[in-house]
């Protein structure tokens, strides 16, 4: 009796293996590295959905572009693939999708912090965000709806646009969101 072996190659990268992930996994690389995390909480929900239907408005009016949100991953290369909480995408900008796949830097990216993700929000995934060119890079501390808003300089550095509570001012939009 002849017994025929199929021999599956292991994955060689973290990319590799992450993409044998089942679909819906809440897992991000960084760096090269798996950081897996629990669904968000009610209270990080509960913004992003305010924030989200308050975009989606404006942006559907005016026929600009996508608004999309989590769980969905953005390729930014083979070490960094994250799963912003909200992100847009212009109509200019739609080559980044594809193959179904977001592959490339989004005009805007909203991170909703929780104490699991808030040293890799305001840490490396902003410096990934700047260094691939998200124009406006949106932090929401659910707690108090405080919002910063930062925004590309000319040197293609995150520079403080704006900060307050219950709404967010957008240069990208050239309008101010109250959720």
């Amino acid at each position: 009796m002849t017994v025929h072996l199929n021999y599956i190659e292991p994955p060689r990268t973290a990319l590799e293996a992450f993409e044998l992930m089942p679909e819906g996994t809440l897992c991000q690389i960084i760096d090269n590295k798996f950081i897996m995390s629990p669904a968000p909480e009610y209270h990080h929900q509960s913004i992003s959905s305010s924030i989200e239907m308050a975009l989606a408005i404006f942006i559907i009016k005016n026929k600009l572009g996508e608004i999309l949100h989590a769980p969905l991953d953005v390729y930014f290369d083979n070490e960094n693939v994250f799963q912003p909480d909200i992100l847009f995408i212009s109509n200019e900008n739609s080559s980044i999708i594809k193959d179904g796949k977001i592959k490339g830097a989004p005009d805007l990216i909203i991170e909703i912090l929780s104490p699991a993700t808030q040293k890799n929000d305001l840490g490396k995934k902003k410096d990934i965000y700047e260094k691939f060119g998200v124009k406006e890079y949106w932090t929401v501390q659910p707690k108090d709806k405080s919002t910063k808003v930062f925004i590309l300089n000319k040197e293609n550095k995150y520079t403080e646009f704006f900060s307050g509570t219950k709404k967010a001012k957008s240069k990208l939009f050239k309008k101010t969101f109250n959720f």
